[in-house]
């Protein structure tokens, strides 16, 4: 049985189209069913991210909130604004809002937030500058190689616990080798780490 069912040049013209549709999904910006502002919620206000993001200690993914953690707030803040209406229904109703999944990775990989998370990884390693985004976008270009260029050297990226999710934040010199030593960190870099 022949090894390529198309000539052998396509797997090429494959590989590339494969690496243009994944870059282009930097910059990634879909609309929302409502306007949430990062730059005001997280950066101004300066919001924890796991207010909303609850699961990403202890869960493969990062929930989005439901309408109930938005109200907390927006019961009495801007209660009455047209914009927050998906909100306000949501919560009547007992529905989940709609959210656009922006940061979205093939079907075929795996990711655990919470693996990252507790291996001290900064939020915005991945996410970018959340805290500066008024609509959010994929920063980053989460590909394969991307990925592992930090599994073989995740130094850059961690950073005592207490700062995984404050944004802008500098590392002290030789901060993340000692939590790399400290906790053991040694990121497998083998297939079925994200592919199971």
């Amino acid at each position: 049985m022949p090894r390529f069912i198309f000539p052998e040049w396509t797997e090429t013209l494959k590989r590339w189209i494969n690496l243009l549709v994944l870059g282009v999904r930097i910059g990634y910006q879909p609309d929302q069913p409502v306007p949430y502002s990062h730059a005001l919620h997280a950066g101004e206000l300066g919001l924890d991210c796991r207010y909303c993001h609850s699961t990403v200690e202890r869960a493969g993914k990062a929930a989005v909130p439901p309408a109930a953690t938005c109200m907390n707030c927006h019961s009495t803040v801007k209660k009455d604004s047209d914009l927050l209406l998906p909100i306000r229904l949501a919560f009547a109703e007992n529905e989940p809002v709609h959210w656009t999944r922006v940061h979205d990775l093939p079907d075929y990989v795996y990711f655990n937030h919470s693996a990252h998370v507790n291996a001290a990884v900064g939020c915005e390693s991945c996410h970018g500058r959340i805290d500066q985004m008024v609509k959010v976008y994929q920063a980053k270009p989460l590909t394969m190689e991307w990925c592992l260029a930090c599994h073989r050297d995740p130094t850059p990226f961690l950073r005592n616990p207490e700062n995984v999710t404050k944004m802008g934040y500098q590392p002290q010199p030789g901060e993340g080798e000692d939590v790399r030593k400290r906790n053991g960190i040694n990121p497998p870099t083998n297939c079925s780490t994200c592919h199971r």
